[in-house]
């Protein structure tokens, strides 16, 4: 399974939007551990673009600390699962607490 998490300064971004960069975490979801980790510069940001590429990566959740509605409904018309509410935390541990099911998500950080 393969997660992405958007990240700027090397922590995961509040706002997948605005982030500089996608960390792409290979998961075995049995043994609940990272195997793998890419990262990759996404294309320019425009309505519909980012669940597509994300999609392309075989891509199947993304976490994010704030998403809009609409954004998130592409992405699950791309099949991919969306978390929001997520900390600014480095993209691994936000991957292995999701993965314990320790991840702590507060409120969509974004309104639109």
């Amino acid at each position: 399974m393969k997660i992405a998490i958007p990240t700027a300064a090397d922590r995961l971004c509040p706002h997948f939007g605005h982030c500089e960069k996608f960390v792409i975490v290979e998961v075995n979801e049995h043994e609940r551990k990272i195997t793998g980790k890419t990262e990759a510069v996404p294309p320019p940001h425009e309505p519909g673009v980012l669940p597509k590429w994300l999609s392309e990566q075989n891509v199947q959740v993304i976490i994010a600390g704030g998403m809009g509605m609409r954004a998130q409904q592409l992405f699950q018309g791309h099949g991919i699962e969306v978390v929001v509410g997520a900390p600014a935390d480095h993209p691994q541990t936000v991957v292995l607490n999701w993965l314990n099911g320790t991840l702590v998500a507060g409120s969509n950080m974004c309104d639109h």
